[in-house]
């Protein structure tokens, strides 16, 4: 049973930063892409930030210059730098990976329970 673990989340104020962390555990064979979404009352799910191994790395516009996404290959594990919160940051954010487990011969997207991140003074 492949699972991602999202921590890192909290209350910041405007120009703060914050730093979240997602864990994929199970029986993970190869992860292709793991990225970040977030999702804010009202609005659908938008990709905040990817990391591949074809690609690198790709960021909305809206956190270009801000936020950093970065890869801990032999702990399965992804982080997003966020500096210089703006509070139009605040939402769910969630981490998504894409990977290749033991159980299935394919890959697979996978999900996080997400983490609140508010951005208020």
């Amino acid at each position: 049973q492949v699972q991602l673990v999202e921590s890192g989340g909290g209350l910041v104020q405007p120009g703060g930063s914050l730093r979240l962390s997602c864990a994929a555990s199970g029986r993970i064979l190869d992860i292709n892409a793991m990225d970040w979404y977030r999702q804010a009352p009202g609005k659908q799910r938008e990709l905040v930030a990817a990391i591949t191994k074809a690609v690198g790395t790709n960021y909305a516009d809206s956190v270009k210059g801000r936020f950093a996404i970065s890869r801990d290959n032999a702990k399965n594990t992804v982080y997003l730098q966020m500096n210089s919160l703006k509070p139009e940051d605040t939402a769910v954010y969630y981490c998504n990976a894409n990977l290749l487990s033991a159980a299935w011969g394919t890959y697979q997207d996978y999900w996080g329970q997400g983490t609140q991140v508010t951005v208020s003074s």
